[in-house]
């Protein structure tokens, strides 16, 4: 299939689903925000107050979406974990819903946002921590894309997760990854929304067509040897993680809905998210932020100095926006779950040579193949060419190796995976098994 016509059947499916309802979004913060602190240390039993209430509603509200489509398979994981901002233990749990796939049910797409919160003291659990946009909308994400894919039939699985003790030491995102690799899940990709909700920044500027994409380059799971390897090839700009935030941006460029700001780092400069632990566990897995953040809004007693206002309450979400943004996420997981997985063993060769040819292997379900090149000297895919299913290996006169960096897609007429980036030696590809 030629580029031009997967790109509109793209947008056709884009067109003809439902979109994010701002309404939806705005309901789910403002009961999230109603259960008055979400600290994990807080009450695990009070019926209204605390984080096992809030818990419990978001277990409800995937319970509900489960029981209208037949679809979701609901179950809440925990663990105790002890650190410098629970010296004491605490129990985190987190509540997912797992889709499972039509025919590839072993590769996971997972949409993650934690739905504990917090103030200025890390430790205080008592006092009001609303968290309307750290991370209600993430969360909200998260129900308004199980909201509108549970209805699909879709290839691979999907994961809506809804993770608490992120604020405490990223320990919602431990604990799910702990439990895709012991259950052996294909993690084609992991999309964290983590801060997805505000447009005015604390500089005053307003950016409300835009959201940013934090991608590792060198591999937090790597291996030295993995590292030399990727050192060698002039890979440290298509790990599978900065594959998935590209594939990310081509989505969002086909879908015209926001602008991807794709920032070359695993997160914002000294600080983490849920996204991490699924880095050190060798899954693909990126972090979607608001493209202008508002510290005051975060982190913070609720309070007024000066005529400063303090505190992550409502009024600060724009709930358009973070429309758009669920928007994206929902096209990206229907993209990754109905494409076939992204090539494994994808290898160059042509030194010495003109002429580049590249090679993989194949993938089932697979209709064809999408070859990218683009000059070393940028970052984004700029040519391709496709080949048909049988197809394994495909020559390129004239484009030489040492100008140029190389990648496979695999398509199936309505969707394009994630691209591999191709070296000299076989290396797992997104969602393989490591």
């Amino acid at each position: 299939m030629k580029p031009t016509l997967l790109l509109a059947a793209a947008v056709v499916l884009c067109a003809a689903a439902p979109a994010p309802d701002p309404a939806e979004l705005k309901a789910t913060i403002t009961a999230l925000v109603g259960f008055g602190t979400r600290h994990t240390a807080s009450s695990a039993t009070d019926p209204v107050r605390g984080i096992g209430a809030a818990r419990a509603w978001a277990r409800g509200r995937l319970t509900a979406l489960g029981t209208d489509c037949g679809c979701l398979a609901i179950e809440t994981i925990g663990d105790t974990f002890t650190g410098p901002r629970a010296p004491g233990g605490v129990r985190a749990e987190d509540v997912i819903a797992v889709q499972r796939g039509t025919s590839d049910p072993d590769r996971v797409v997972i949409v993650q946002g934690h739905i504990d919160s917090r103030i200025s003291d890390s430790l205080d659990a008592t006092h009001p921590a609303p968290g309307a946009n750290d991370d209600g909308s993430g969360t909200a994400v998260v129900l308004e894309a199980a909201r509108l894919l549970s209805h699909e039939k879709l290839p691979a699985t999907i994961v809506y997760a809804v993770l608490s003790g992120e604020e405490q030491g990223l320990w919602g995102g431990q604990l799910l990854a702990r439990t895709a690799k012991a259950r052996g899940w294909r993690v084609a990709g992991v999309l964290n929304n983590d801060i997805v909700g505000n447009t005015h920044g604390i500089g005053g500027e307003h950016v409300d067509d835009t959201v940013r994409v934090f991608s590792e380059g060198i591999r937090a799971a790597a291996s030295l040897d993995d590292d030399k390897a990727d050192r060698g090839i002039g890979a440290e700009d298509d790990s599978p993680s900065r594959s998935l935030a590209k594939a990310l941006a081509r989505v969002a460029s086909q879908t015209h809905g926001l602008k991807v700001f794709a920032v070359r780092r695993p997160d914002r400069f000294q600080r983490g998210g849920d996204h991490l632990p699924f880095l050190d566990a060798g899954y693909a897995a990126v972090r979607i932020t608001e493209a202008t953040e508002n510290y005051d809004r975060q982190h913070q007693d609720l309070r007024t100095e000066n005529g400063r206002r303090f505190g992550d309450t409502i009024d600060g979400v724009d709930f358009p926006y973070l429309a758009r943004v669920a928007a994206l996420n929902v096209a990206t997981l229907r993209e990754l779950a109905t494409a076939p997985a992204a090539p494994a063993g994808v290898t160059i060769a042509g030194a010495v040579s003109d002429d580049t040819t590249v090679a993989w292997g194949a993938v089932t379900g697979a209709t064809g193949y999408r070859i990218r090149w683009r000059r070393a000297d940028g970052t984004a895919w700029t040519d391709s060419r496709d080949v048909g299913a049988g197809a394994t290996s495909l020559a390129l006169p004239h484009v030489n190796i040492d100008d140029h960096f190389f990648g496979v897609a695999a398509l199936n007429g309505v969707a394009e995976s994630v691209v591999t980036f191709a070296g000299v030696v076989a290396r797992p590809a997104p969602g393989a098994k490591r």
